[in-house]
């Protein structure tokens, strides 16, 4: 069980934590409030043991602070009634309503017998503080006058509106103050806010006043209470109290447990707590009438998460307050075991004395500990504060000497459970004896009021007119106590001493008026009219009586203020008012006028002063004055002599009358003015001004100075182009306005475009500028705009326009193509970023080894990625460099690693034959042979051609080389053209040959000898012999026609027929047909067709045929690979593929393998097959996708395997294997392999 405090929970469900003792360690001083309701006063109740006393509680009030703010007010104490609901900040010092709030009502008498309430009374408590920290002060925020308006308490009946109104003066306030709403001490009206209550702000603009209104609506009986008004700005702070009461209409209302429930009508600390003093207050007469529905048994018999719901249905809105009222009621049905008997449950004691807080214990073995305020009370041996006893199983703490520290909680732990009382300690109030007797006196007088009361050492509080008198060091006022009497001491009274001073004790307050009045006044000198010349001392005297009298110095009406230049003297009854040096303003009606009286002592003053220009007042530099062109100007010159000098304004030679137009001189009494309407650029000058009057000449000039925007810059030059950017720089305007140009902005806009955008916000200080972030390709104008003090002149006009280009990345893959004696031929690729101004050309520059001379071998750009460097000398090292040229200019240049030896390199021929002439290359008459057949081997090797042996006619065949490939070309091929070609190159001693075989294919004859073996039913059986020209190629097939002797009509019966032999069925029987066949190859049809002699008659029925016997030929076989597998060479990144062609019949299944392990399901590979074609392709292998490659062919007669070597040149890192998720094993074997290889090679 939680040890409680005056205060059972905290909102926020925190417990407090207070100090034990006054000798324990300070703890944080929290506040403290108590609210005591009593019962009916017809029904007395004697508290258990003790005789009937009345609760009374020691309330000090902490008034506010005077309206000077001089000095803090000292804290009274007073008695408050039990019937009193009382907020404290402490258990000493304590808030007192402010002015603005109706005084509480003396209620002392009627109180004062009350016996003590029945146990357990009903109280609340806020944050408890520490009994040793009851003394110090409380840290509060300076209150400050910044209410000018406060809110008024008020009453109005149960269902009535009222408003509060709060005003806040925020001449010197930059922003909104804070303002805060409160009923009680705690409860924030901010989240209250609806139906009933409404918060309005307004300001007024012309008055530079906050208002604030707090409006209630159709007010309930429990809003009744004392509410608050908080003000906050920075560090000031200003609150004001206020009271609202609601009466009750006149019929009678019933009240049930449900309407108990609703928040307190105070709207103190314990709201949540059954309110007994509102159920007291609508007591009626008792009725035979009940609720219909008995709320706390629902809530005894209902599980703790149902308690919500039934308050909501029953409309208990104070469920904080129904959920505490029902804990204590289950509380205490709950039957102690560890206590015989518990604590009462609150005990009553006079301040000084002694009290005994006695307990039983049902088990006296069990360990018990007491406790103030939540904190263990420890016996010291040297401290008779605590005394600890025990009778039998009675456990007996006796506090000695009972102060206000005293007054806590205390509890009592006998192990787990707990039991818990409040000690209230009460102050006997401090009585008045002799009261204040009335002072009337006259200034300057010493006043002393004297009081007596009932008790040596009290505390009071000395007021005038209801505020409390400061008392600090440098107070007039002086407090003096001795015994039981105290004194208010005024040394020099004042006429505002006057007023009703009063003394305030807790017991009662004791007043007496105080009068001071003037003493009568006597001029024994008067003031002397005087005349004096300017720069002068001016002295000044008068005497009266009497000699202690303040007075006042007045020049022409106006206050005159003691400074560095006047001395204003006091001594006695002599007045003296000094000038050092006197001023043509010192001159006037002076008055002397004492303090308190009506009469006052005059005199005049004269100052004769010759005339003066006062330029310095003016605080221009070196006299000029400076305006805009097409402003008004008027400059004012104060100008001072005595009497007023004649004034004449000249520019030049020309005088400026005051009838001018547009300039114009004024003069008045005390300065002279120049007025210039329209300023204008000619209106910059020297001014003079002249002055005369009787007392002498004098004269002054001022520079006036027109000012004006600058004139528009030149038109910009834009000096050098980028991809986005470029640079810019014009000249400054010729005409910079009268005022230093500060800088300037920069627009573009798209030339066809009209929409300029700022390129700069901050001015730019240089006439250069880089504009940046530009569409490359497009073209831009920019122009430029001056900015001086004054404003921003025109713009410039546009300039040219201009193209952003980039130049293009350099050239990629710069290579050696080949070297002879006197010249380097050289390739490369074109750059990867050329951009929008495109590509011109290349530039090719080379230098000698060892030097910076770059020389520039083309004059005009070549479009070509290959160059030829001629006119090298021979057995020089050289290093070349090439660059891409563009609109924009010369990209970077490209430049080769290694220098280059100009010396040409025998490379032994090396014929490559294109793949599609490795085989027999076919050709049909007529169509163009064009064959071309790179070689490599240098110098220029020499080519050769024969055919089967002979020199190759060159009328027939044209034959043309180059130094990396020969041509042979046919315009029309005949048949005679094919052969074998030999083709063999030579560089001096080393040879390379290879074959082409050229095949020209042509229509074959027609068939032989067709003639008709037999005829038999509609059958009839055909042979013939093959053609005797096959057109150079294989017959491939025959097509067979017949045709009707009557109608010698020609269909066809069958075509692309391979034998030569063929029986004719379904024949008409009856007719006689001829026959017919054509050749065929791979050009086509023959020409002509071969034709039966004789024709076959299908005789009708009667003749019999007898067919041969014929045996199937087996065409099975076991599989048999007619093309194996080559080794190959594969470059890493790029596509391989590996072919073969198997026979077999059936169709065999092919397996692919690598390195003996059949390639399943792999995505990097993809297998085809196609008339016995067998292709496996590799995509982008690399070095890990080596090794021996093998095809398996299975059919049921039989398998057959062919192998090959794939090595991929091009390795691959160990990172890029991991990144393409080979495992480690193979990636280890790799790389193994791979330093096996290149270990032999080095």
């Amino acid at each position: 069980m939680p040890e409680p405090t005056k205060k059972d929970e905290m909102s926020n469900g925190e417990k407090e934590s207070v100090a034990p003792d006054s000798s324990e360690v300070p703890m944080p001083t929290p506040e403290i409030s108590l609210e005591v309701s009593p019962p009916p006063p017809e029904q007395p109740v004697e508290t258990e043991g003790k005789d009937p006393q009345p609760i009374e509680v020691i309330k000090p009030v902490q008034p506010e602070p005077v309206e000077n703010g001089s000095k803090e007010p000292e804290p009274e104490a007073v008695v408050v009634g039990a019937k009193e609901q009382v907020e404290s900040v402490n258990s000493e010092v304590k808030e007192a309503p402010s002015p603005c709030s109706p005084p509480p009502p003396d209620k002392d008498d009627a109180t004062t017998n009350t016996p003590s309430p029945p146990p357990p009374p009903v109280w609340s408590l806020g944050e408890g503080q520490a009994p040793e920290d009851l003394d110090k002060p409380v840290d509060t925020p300076p209150l400050s006058s910044l209410l000018i308006e406060r809110p008024q308490g008020g009453s109005i009946t149960v269902g009535g509106d009222i408003s509060f109104v709060a005003k806040v003066e925020a001449q010197d306030l930059l922003r909104k103050p804070t303002i805060k709403w409160f009923k009680g001490k705690w409860m924030d009206l901010a989240s209250k806010t609806g139906k009933h209550l409404q918060l309005k702000e307004t300001f007024d603009r012309r008055t530079k006043i906050h208002t604030f209104e707090m409006h209630i609506i159709k007010a309930k009986d429990n809003y009744a209470g004392n509410y608050r008004c908080e003000v906050t700005y920075k560090d000031k702070f200003d609150s004001c109290s206020f009271d609202l009461e609601v009466k009750e209409l006149e019929q009678s209302q019933s009240v049930d447990i449900r309407s108990a429930f609703k928040r307190s009508s105070e709207g103190h600390e314990d709201a949540g707590d059954l309110d007994f003093s509102g159920l007291l207050k609508h007591r009626e007469p008792k009725q035979d009438e009940t609720p219909e529905v008995d709320v706390w048994e629902i809530l005894k018999s209902a599980r703790p998460d149902q308690y919500e719901k039934i308050a909501f249905e029953y409309g208990i809105t104070d469920l904080r307050g129904l959920l505490k009222r029902l804990k204590k009621t289950k509380k205490e049905e709950k039957k102690s075991e560890a206590f015989a008997k518990k604590l009462d449950p609150a005990y009553q004691v006079d301040k000084g004395g002694k009290i005994r807080l006695v307990v039983d214990l049902a088990d006296p073995t069990v360990e018990l500990k007491w406790y103030k305020n939540g904190q263990e009370i420890r016996p010291t041996p040297n401290q008779r504060k605590f005394i600890f006893e025990q009778k039998g199983t009675q456990r007996i703490m006796v506090i000695n000497n009972c102060g206000l520290n005293d007054d806590a909680a205390y509890s009592v732990a006998a192990g787990e459970e707990k039991c818990t009382t409040e000690l209230f300690v009460k102050e006997l109030p401090v009585k008045i004896t002799k009261e204040i007797e009335a002072v009337k006196t006259t200034v300057n007088e010493r006043i002393e009021l004297a009081c007596e009361v009932s008790e040596e050492g009290a505390q009071v509080k000395w007021c005038k007119n209801g505020v409390e008198v400061p008392t600090g060091p440098r107070s007039r006022y002086r407090v003096k106590s001795e015994g039981l009497k105290h004194w208010l001491i005024i040394d020099d009274a004042s006429k505002e001493d006057t007023g009703t001073f009063s003394l305030m004790a807790s017991g009662g307050t004791s007043e007496a008026k105080v009068q001071v009045e003037l003493k009568p006044l006597k001029i024994i000198q008067d003031l002397q009219d005087m005349t004096v010349l300017l720069g002068q001392p001016l002295k000044m005297h008068c005497e009266i009586f009497p000699g202690n009298v303040p007075g006042r110095w007045y020049r022409n009406g106006q206050l005159i203020q003691s400074n560095d230049r006047i001395n204003i003297l006091q001594r006695a009854k002599n007045h003296r008012l000094e000038i050092v040096n006197s001023t043509i303003h010192d001159a006037g009606d002076y008055t002397f006028v004492p303090e308190g009286y009506s009469q006052s002592l005059c005199a005049k003053v004269h100052i004769v002063d010759p005339p003066r220009v006062h330029l310095e007042s003016l605080n221009f530099p070196d006299n000029t004055v400076t305006i805009v062109a097409g402003n008004k100007l008027r400059v004012e010159i104060p100008i001072s002599g005595e009497p007023a000098p004649r004034v004449v304004w000249m520019k030049g030679e020309r005088v400026i009358l005051d009838s001018g137009h547009r300039v114009r001189a004024e003069t008045f009494s005390d300065h002279t003015s120049l007025t210039i309407d329209i300023a204008e650029k000619e209106d910059t000058g020297n001014y003079k001004i002249v002055l005369q009057n009787e007392a002498g000449e004098a004269g002054a000039s001022i520079k006036v100075k027109v000012v004006d925007i600058p004139d528009p810059p030149e038109v910009p030059l834009v000096t050098e182009v980028g991809g986005d950017w470029c640079s810019m720089t014009w000249e400054p305007p010729i005409y910079d306005g009268g005022s230093p140009i500060l800088g300037y902005f920069i627009e573009r806009k798209k030339k066809q475009s009209s929409r300029w955008m700022r390129l700069n916000f901050d001015l730019n200080k240089e006439t250069t500028f880089e504009p940046k972030k530009m569409i490359e390709g497009v073209p831009y104008e920019v122009r430029v705009f001056a900015v001086n003090a004054i404003g921003v002149s025109k713009p410039s006009e546009p300039s040219k326009a201009f193209v952003p280009l980039a130049v293009t990345s350099e050239p990629t893959m710069l290579v050696v193509d080949d070297v002879t004696d006197t010249t380097v031929t050289m390739k490369w690729r074109p750059p990867d970023t050329i951009g929008a101004a495109g590509l011109d050309g290349y530039l090719v520059e080379y230098c000698i080894e060892g030097t910076d001379d770059w020389r520039v071998t083309n004059k005009e750009l070549t479009e070509k990625t290959k160059y030829t460097i001629t006119g090298l000398p021979p057995e020089a090292k050289i290093l070349v460099r090439v660059r891409a040229i563009n609109a924009a200019g010369a990209s970077t240049p490209r430049t080769l690693q290694h220098s280059i030896l100009v010396k040409e390199v025998i490379e032994p021929p090396k014929i490559r034959i294109p793949r599609h002439l490795r085989q027999t290359y076919t050709r049909k008459v007529g169509e163009a042979v064009n064959l071309v057949i790179p070689f490599m081997g240098k110098p220029r090797p020499k080519v050769s051609w024969l055919k089967e042996g002979q020199t190759v006619d060159p009328t027939q065949v044209t034959i043309r080389n180059t130094d990396c490939d020969s041509i042979i070309f046919i315009r029309k091929a005949e048949r005679k053209h094919s052969g074998m070609y030999d083709m063999k190159v030579e560089v001096e001693n080393h040879v390379d040959t290879a074959i082409v075989d050229i095949q020209i294919v042509d229509l074959p004859g027609p068939p032989q000898c067709v003639k008709i073996d037999e005829v038999w039913g509609g059958n009839v059986a055909l042979d013939w012999t093959p053609p005797k020209d096959n057109g150079n190629a294989a017959i491939t097939g025959y097509t067979i026609q017949k045709a009707d002797k009557k109608t010698m009509e020609w269909y066809t019966c069958i075509e692309h027929y391979h034998r030569t032999c063929i029986t004719i069925t379904e024949l008409v029987v009856g007719n006689e047909y001829y026959f017919r066949i054509y050749s065929e190859n791979m050009v086509g049809l023959s020409e002509g067709a071969t034709q039966t002699k004789d024709s076959a008659l299908i005789v009708k029925e009667g003749m019999q045929l007898k067919n041969p016997e014929y045996i199937d030929h087996d065409f099975k076989e076991p599989p048999k690979f007619t093309q194996p597998l080559i080794n190959t060479f594969a470059i890493a990144g790029y596509n391989a593929t590996l072919n073969c062609s198997v026979r077999a019949n059936p169709r065999p299944k092919v397996i692919w393998m690598k390195n003996k392990i059949a390639i399943i399901d792999d995505p990097r590979y993809r297998m085809f097959s196609n008339q016995g074609v067998c292709t496996l392709e590799i995509r982008k292998p690399s070095p890990y996708d080596g090794g021996m490659y093998s095809c398996k062919a299975i059919n049921n007669l039989g398998d057959a395997l062919v192998e090959c070597k794939l090595e991929v040149k091009g390795g691959f890192t160990f990172s890029e294997l991991m990144q393409r998720g080979v495992p480690l094993h193979l990636i280890d074997k790799y790389m193994s392999e791979t330093k096996a290889v290149e270990q032999p090679e080095k």
